[in-house]
């Protein structure tokens, strides 16, 4: 049975940053490949008791958990095959892994899909509703089911890292699902981030991650805007993994992203449009997209 979270009327003094992971049990989505696997590696250096590497790539997520246990024998990695855009599969896992593994301590919700086309020519289930499962609605599932664990346990500092996207603070033509799903993530994690603190479960702390494009075969074909180059997934796995160790709300690579949310913030939107357009080519940047194949 869900239970439903409480309040507190205060929080406990916090760790210092670097006591986050070590001792702590960690969830990662998405975690056999890319930047999940970078994720999965840092955890276990910096000693946590436990990983669940969920993901649907069965044989990578098995290969990692073998690796990882092999080089680090006092943590306990575990592959859990997890298609995140079924609520009922993620409703399982997560009390799997509870039973496994223990309640996790820190939440990374790093799995994403993207789809790159005009609007009128995605798929509506395939598409649509498939990159809204999983870029939005999945994390908010899994947090979910999660955070009355969190709540209830203030021995130790809480962290929830949600994946978004540069994409989800500016308009771009042919992403406009994608941005959407990640407008929706921000939208969410920014207000969770905010409930927590006001009810005065400050041992959580949430934090949003909004890169530009990362060199993951992702967004194979895309290209940066002016002044906006491809980051590599060491470079932007760093910055999101220090900024939640920190409890840092949002964080923004590279400094572009922010200077782009500050102009559209403040220019009127026919001129913003012109600028994105013409100055930093953000307007063109997924024209040759092709994704991972």
């Amino acid at each position: 049975m869900t239970q439903t979270p409480k309040s507190h009327p205060s929080a406990p003094s916090q760790r210092t940053p670097g006591n986050v992971t070590a001792g702590a049990v960690v969830l990662i989505t998405g975690a056999a490949r890319g930047m999940g696997e970078l994720y999965a590696r840092r955890a276990a250096k910096e000693g946590a008791a436990a990983i669940a590497l969920w993901d649907v790539d069965a044989a990578r997520a098995k290969t990692l958990a073998t690796e990882l246990e092999a080089q680090h024998p006092a943590t306990r990695v575990r592959a859990y095959i997890v298609d995140i855009a079924d609520r009922e599969a993620v409703a399982r896992e997560a009390a799997r892994t509870r039973d496994e593994l223990g309640a996790p301590d820190i939440l990374v919700n790093n799995a994403g899909i993207v789809r790159g086309s005009l609007f009128w020519e995605h798929d509506p289930e395939r598409d649509i509703e498939l990159t809204m499962r999983v870029n939005s609605l999945a994390p908010m599932w899994i947090a979910r089911a999660l955070l009355p664990d969190m709540i209830a346990d203030r021995s130790r500092p809480k962290r929830i890292l949600n994946i978004a996207s540069a994409a989800g603070t500016l308009a771009n033509p042919n992403m406009s699902v994608y941005a959407s799903s990640k407008w929706a993530l921000i939208g969410w994690s920014e207000s969770l981030r905010l409930e927590l603190e006001k009810t005065g479960n400050r041992h959580i702390m949430v934090t949003t991650f909004c890169p530009s494009f990362i060199s993951t075969g992702m967004f194979e074909g895309a290209r940066g805007p002016l002044l906006t180059p491809i980051m590599t997934p060491v470079r932007a796995a760093r910055a999101a993994w220090e900024g939640m160790i920190a409890g840092t709300p949002m964080v923004t690579k590279p400094w572009t992203v922010k200077l782009a949310m500050a102009l559209r913030g403040v220019l009127p939107t026919r001129v913003w449009d012109l600028v994105a357009d013409k100055v930093f080519n953000v307007y063109s940047s997924m024209e040759k997209f092709t994704g991972r194949k």
